[in-house]
């Protein structure tokens, strides 16, 4: 909408503001008692100051609780709400006539009826005297609030579908009844059908997830050419759910089906069906079939579905909101009375474990698939397709790559090559080389260099720290290879050391998970057996909650502690209110709870015993790998392993056993 049109709204809304007001004063002014006429006469009347009324003199409030006290009060006259009598006195000791007296009675005087009453004294009271002009700019003044609200939320209602133009003829309203319109235009989609959706995107872009693909590439075939499944009695899924980490290529999959499939195609959020007004998301999912069924086949895509699908009547109080509407329209028309034959509902999210048991059956999302991160082998698939257009140097290995970045996803991969190529451009290169795939790698998993550590304590403290780290990690038969270590800031970190695992973690025993225990702990073990217990530092917390999270693993998931092959713990968090319903965050006893901290103890102080241990029996390759990083600031895994080689035999391995202490 231009400023002309602006400024013609506004003036069409102060207009009819003013006409509902001026209708408001005429219908107050019109309802007064007797009319116009009858009220101008009974002012006379009601006015203490006319010609009727006025008293001879004044008199004090004192002395007319004096005059009541004696009698010599006949009649009073009450004005202004009680604030003023006429009180009409006679008595011989007065005078010879009646006199009329004005008393200004004082706030509070509560007693003064009941004297009169005593008395009796014939008591009249006046209404006050009405001020026609006063009366009526009051009635203004009470209209100008509503009328300014009536005039904001028509505004509001005007602006809510913009897509409507309804004043083209002038009409306050327009021919389309205004608001009316407008609050239907409210339940609209705004997307558009792709009737040939060009996303740029093709099955040949996915890489690292071939059996995703393959179920994708049926329901394409399905869409093509469905007599090959019809003849055997198949028919289409109405629904796919993609689930899996952030970063997976869940909607990079959407877009590839839209462009292999050739049928109509809808993009929507799943935060886009609800709304603050009551009805609009239910509105807008029967819209969006409305237009999915006038293109049939079709495909309809809903990212983030969990924002419109979690679990009805969960969290404190349960609850019968908008979003719990919206989700029962979607459960309806996906699988509801009437079919919808040809229409493909496509959904992504990466919490399934919130959705609405309703919506995960079969009928309306027939399939589940699950995009995990990719493994070895997949990942250089997703670095092959994300080179197509990067200028690498030969030198470069894309398994060197995936064998650095055990779970990375689609997403990571690219930015890792996309920083990998800024960094070139910055430093004006003609390729890029293993130098700016390294400092890509750990930007993206650190985060930005900072300046270097002057050469003082500080620095000696960070490298005998991360030197504890490799060190531990040279030694341990079960722990992962030292890829590189550093005295080079990041993020936070004042130091870094790199591990890269031999193999993706698909499953992890018992002996590494211990070898990482004591891994993350020999930093401090380092800075211990070196500089002594006052010097310990803190640098060594995040390792810290890194190895009690370990521990807790070990004895609440997976079984492997002195307490027995149990599982006490549930995936989704300690609370959950947005999914399920609110859950405990313990499920077992008081005991138990003081075992497991007993247990937990026990295995971080044995294993930061054995890391203490190893710093005290390689104490020379320490100081040797430590002066090296000092001064080279850098030292890859094959140095640090050369010069821990010289001193030390390669591989060692401690035998664990966790064993619950004996009161």
């Amino acid at each position: 909408m231009n400023k002309k049109e602006t400024n013609t709204s506004w003036w069409r809304i102060i207009l009819i503001s003013l006409g509902i007001s001026i209708i408001c004063i005429l219908a107050a002014f019109l309802a007064m008692k007797d009319g116009f006429f009858v009220l101008e006469n009974n002012t006379k009347n009601n006015n203490p100051d006319s010609p009727e009324n006025k008293a001879s003199s004044k008199m004090a409030y004192a002395r007319l609780l004096n005059y009541i006290e004696k009698g010599w009060i006949k009649t009073i006259d009450f004005y202004e709400n009680g604030q003023i009598a006429i009180v009409e006195a006679s008595s011989s000791e007065l005078s010879d006539r009646p006199q009329r007296l004005r008393v200004e009675i004082p706030a509070g005087s509560t007693s003064l009826i009941g004297k009169l009453k005593e008395a009796n004294v014939d008591i009249n009271a006046h209404p006050p005297k009405l001020d026609i002009f006063k009366t009526i700019s009051d009635t203004l003044g009470s209209l100008i609030v509503p009328g300014l609200v009536v005039a904001v939320f028509y505004l509001f209602l005007e602006r809510a579908n913009n897509n409507n133009n309804n004043n083209s003829n002038g009409s306050p309203f327009g021919p389309g009844g205004g608001p009316n319109q407008n609050m239907r235009g409210l339940g609209e989609i705004k997307k558009e059908i792709q009737k040939e959706p060009d996303t740029g995107i093709t099955f040949k872009d996915i890489a690292g997830i071939e059996e995703v693909k393959e179920e994708f590439e049926e329901i394409v075939t399905f869409l093509k050419d469905p007599s090959r499944f019809t003849a055997v009695g198949a028919t289409i899924p109405k629904g796919v759910l993609l689930v899996g980490p952030p970063g997976t290529g869940k909607t990079l999959l959407a877009k590839a089906i839209a462009g292999e499939a050739k049928v109509p195609f809808i993009n929507i959020s799943g935060s886009e069906f609800v709304e603050m007004f009551v009805g609009v998301g239910a509105a807008r999912v029967r819209n969006l079939f409305e237009k999915a069924k006038q293109d049939t086949p079709c495909i309809i895509f809903i990212d983030e579905i969990d924002a419109v699908g979690r679990q009805r009547g969960a969290g404190v109080g349960g609850g019968n909101d908008e979003r719990e509407q919206t989700l029962n329209q979607l459960l309806t028309e996906m699988d509801g009375f009437e079919k919808n034959k040809g229409i493909v509902v496509i959904a992504a999210t990466n919490r399934a474990d919130i959705l609405d048991n309703a919506l995960l059956r079969p009928g309306r999302f027939d399939r589940q698939v699950t995009v995990n991160p990719p493994d070895r082998a997949g990942r250089v698939a997703i670095l092959a397709v994300h080179a197509r257009n990067k200028k690498l140097s030969p030198a470069i290995s894309l398994e060197t790559i995936a064998q650095r970045t055990t779970g990375f996803g689609g997403a990571e991969l690219a930015n890792l090559l996309n920083e990998a190529a800024i960094i070139s451009a910055r430093e004006e290169k003609a390729e890029i080389g293993s130098k700016e795939i390294s400092l890509a790698i750990e930007r993206v998993i650190a985060g930005l260099e900072g300046p270097s550590i002057a050469d003082n304590k500080n620095k000696r403290l960070v490298a005998y720290h991360e030197a504890g780290h490799a060190m531990v990690g040279t030694l341990l038969r079960n722990h992962d290879n030292v890829q590189n270590v550093t005295l080079v800031p990041r993020g936070q970190a004042r130091g870094l050391t790199w591990f890269m695992p031999n193999e993706d973690p698909s499953l992890v025993t018992r002996g590494q998970i211990v070898a990482r225990i004591v891994g993350a702990l020999g930093g401090r073990a380092a800075e211990q057996s070196v500089f002594g217990s006052t010097e310990i530092t803190t640098g060594a917390s995040g390792d810290l909650a890194q190895v009690t999270d370990l521990a807790k693993q070990m004895i609440l998931r997976f079984g492997m502690s002195g307490i027995g092959p149990v599982s006490l713990s549930k995936p989704g968090g300690s609370f959950l209110f947005v999914g399920r319903g609110v859950r405990p965050s313990n499920e077992y006893s008081e005991a138990l709870a003081i075992k497991i901290d007993e247990q937990i103890r026990t295995i971080t102080e044995l294993c930061y015993n054995e890391a203490v241990e190893i710093m005290d029996l390689n104490r020379i390759s320490l100081d040797l790998a430590v002066t090296g990083l000092i001064q080279d600031e850098v030292l890859t895994g094959v140095s640090f392993e050369k010069v821990v080689a010289d001193f030390s035999k390669l591989p060692t391995n401690k035998i664990y056993e966790s064993k619950f202490p004996k009161k």
